[in-house]
């Protein structure tokens, strides 16, 4: 799921939809995403039925689109990024993924509750915090079976 080049320690973003742009733009840069307005715009289109702010700073923006190659998740640090999140409180921690449209049913599902069920630990989130350089993140990661 994770790779050095999937980990963004200091996104420079400050509102939810220029994280997404800046994490799009990313996916693409890495041969992820060969259509990135395309992606982008899946990811909107999900925000804008319903917040993807979960709680505990955390958002996961997610989208499904025939301009996703394969199946990823990037991980982003932001510095509190209002996301209208469901305990009011803004984000620093985001996780947002990219699904191919033909991939999307069980692919989508089962990213969200892998990485659902370990972000619901206070300990995993404090070290995701605490966490200074990417090498550490993706160990942490590779430690929970995220990688």
């Amino acid at each position: 799921m994770f790779k050095l080049d999937r980990i963004m320690l200091k996104c420079p973003a400050t509102t939810r939809n220029d994280v997404i742009t800046t994490l799009a733009a990313h996916a693409q840069s890495i041969g992820l995403v060969n259509d990135r307005t395309a992606y982008q715009n899946s990811v909107f289109h999900r925000e804008s039925e319903f917040s993807t702010g979960v709680g505990y700073g955390i958002a996961i923006p997610h989208g499904k689109s025939e301009g996703v190659n394969e199946a990823f998740v990037l991980f982003a640090k932001v510095n509190q990024v209002e996301w209208n999140a469901f305990d009011g409180q803004p984000v620093d921690l985001v996780f947002q993924i990219g699904v191919p449209a033909s991939d999307a049913g069980e692919t989508h599902l089962r990213l969200l509750a892998t990485l659902s069920r370990k972000l619901m630990n206070d300990d995993f989130r404090a070290s995701i915090r605490q966490a200074e350089d990417q090498h550490a993140l993706l160990a942490l990661f590779e430690a929970n079976g995220l990688v």
